[in-house]
């Protein structure tokens, strides 16, 4: 039988809500906030509380989510900078909402929006740029994670020629960071990163 609530726009019930200590919001708003459909946010409101009962995750729970998708390597620094990127009030936890609407931005965001959220990413402590030290910080999590189990296997120097290729292409005005606006620029105008950007428009 359908519930009834999820019908007239609550993503669950009162009696599951009771087990909840995170109310999430109306369905009618998360469709508003984000390009998630009610059905979508539905199952996707169910896949979160099957793995989140609590209605919030906090960060060791996203890590060892996280970790399931990357057996063979180590993705615990990856899924710290991601939770950061998620926590989008640093109030460390994650909620539904907070979910959503980066899933949302990944997913079915604007270029620009999309581009905006990775550079959020990418920027480690949230000061408008991004310097050489956060960039390996990231290549370096993202080896851990994956590099040695890629084929061909990615050699031992690959995050710092990435690192270098970043920047090379990225620092405009070779002043040793990266602004928001010298990344812009340069992904909008490299082809191949405006089609990874269209990779997962059709996921959800």
């Amino acid at each position: 039988m359908p519930n009834q609530d999820v019908e007239h726009g609550n993503i669950t019930d009162d009696d599951e809500l009771s087990t909840v200590r995170y109310r999430p919001q109306r369905l009618d708003h998360l469709v508003h906030q984000t390009n998630f459909s009610k059905k979508e946010l539905q199952v996707l409101y169910r896949g979160f509380k099957n793995e989140c009962p609590s209605g919030a995750v906090d960060e060791q729970t996203f890590k060892s989510i996280y970790s399931k998708f990357f057996p063979q390597g180590d993705s615990s620094m990856y899924a710290h900078f991601l939770f950061e990127a998620f926590d989008i009030h640093n109030n460390g936890s994650v909620s539904f909402e907070d979910f959503v609407v980066s899933l949302s931005i990944i997913l079915k965001g604007s270029i620009t929006d999309k581009l905006n959220w990775a550079f959020n990413l990418y920027d480690l402590n949230k000061d408008g740029c991004i310097t050489r030290e956060e960039m390996t910080n990231i290549m370096d999590s993202i080896y851990d994670m994956m590099g040695k189990y890629t084929d061909p296997c990615m050699r031992d120097n690959a995050p710092k020629e990435h690192v270098d290729n970043f920047f090379q292409k990225m620092d405009k005005n070779n002043d040793g960071v990266v602004t928001i606006e010298e990344f812009l620029d340069t992904c909008q105008k490299d082809e191949s990163i405006m089609q990874s950007m269209h990779m997962f428009d059709n996921v959800i």
